[in-house]
């Protein structure tokens, strides 16, 4: 009977059930309209952008900033190729990496599992700077022009493993462990058929943190590929940018060919890039959002 009345007086209202309702349909509109609004933006005509600002509704539709940004299309093809492979191929080994690191460390009866830990503390606080890494990378593991120059800066995130060693402490029981190697499991088994599949949730979540940085990453590109046709989408995206800018502020140019840089689609450009570059997250997102939330509250409650 104190139940039930505990129940019915931990329910909210009908009105109560509405007012919360309606503040999140509102919370979602939010956070929906600057992503309309990139994409509303990104199909405006220039002039319209020059004479009225940002808009959701745009004085003068043109698609002229996709035309010029398709129009070396097989260059964003191979761009998305690459930073599509880059993405799966980095995400996998980076989550499985860190996981190897993470596990170790939560568990209580490793007897390194102090130094371990003051290590990756060690390197979340202190690095040697761009400069020793970038030695280290072109001169010591001769990665200069190499996907591997893409991948491998990105591989171990310490505060990433954190959250993965914190979700398996409170998450995977010393007693379980325990049981499987009574029944004769060694550490590689209880690892991959208990442990892993247990783990679903921050494994999601730090795989789309990984999927994050590698698709958003542009600076390992600009130090380490020479090549052209080893560019990620990001990098030539910024090129791009880069290059309409500089045309905008070259004066010599700009005195002589004064009908070119206005037809320059700049700002819309940039949207439209927005949108290509946003894309494929957008289309993942869905897949890893029953695990995230999840697998951010790692720790929060305890007992």
């Amino acid at each position: 009977m104190n139940t039930q009345s505990s129940s019915r007086n931990n329910q909210i209202s009908p009105a109560a059930n509405m007012v919360l309702n309606l503040i999140f349909i509102v919370m979602s509109l939010l956070f929906v309209m600057p992503v309309i609004l990139v994409f509303i933006v990104s199909v405006t005509h220039n002039d319209s952008l020059l004479s009225n600002g940002y808009s959701f509704l745009p004085g003068r539709f043109s698609f002229i900033a996709y035309e010029s940004l398709f129009k070396d299309y097989t260059t964003i093809i191979r761009g998305y190729t690459i930073s599509i492979g880059i993405t799966v191929v980095g995400t996998a080994a980076s989550v499985v990496l860190m996981a190897l690191y993470a596990y170790p460390i939560s568990r209580g009866d490793y007897p390194y599992r102090n130094f371990f830990t003051f290590f990756l503390f060690f390197t979340l606080l202190f690095n040697g700077g761009m400069v020793s890494r970038y030695l280290v990378y072109t001169q010591v593991l001769g990665l200069k022009d190499s996907y591997f120059s893409l991948i491998l800066p990105l591989l171990i995130i310490p505060f990433n493993v954190i959250i993965m060693r914190t979700f398996f402490q409170t998450t995977i029981h010393p007693a379980l462990i325990d049981s499987a190697r009574m029944d004769g499991a060694g550490e590689i088994r209880i690892f991959m058929l208990i442990v892993l599949p247990l783990s679903l949730p921050v494994l999601a979540t730090m795989s789309l943190f990984s999927t994050i940085n590698y698709w958003n990453d542009w600076f390992n590109a600009l130090l380490y590929i020479d090549s052209e046709d080893k560019y990620p989408l990001q990098f030539l995206m910024r090129r791009v940018i880069n290059d309409v800018q500089f045309l905008r502020d070259n004066i010599t140019l700009a005195a002589q060919n004064p009908e070119l840089l206005s037809k320059l689609p700049d700002q819309s450009l940039q949207m439209a890039m927005a949108v290509v570059g946003m894309g494929p997250i957008l289309l993942v997102y869905p897949f890893f959002q029953k695990f995230f939330v999840k697998g951010l509250t790692v720790g929060s409650i305890k007992g």
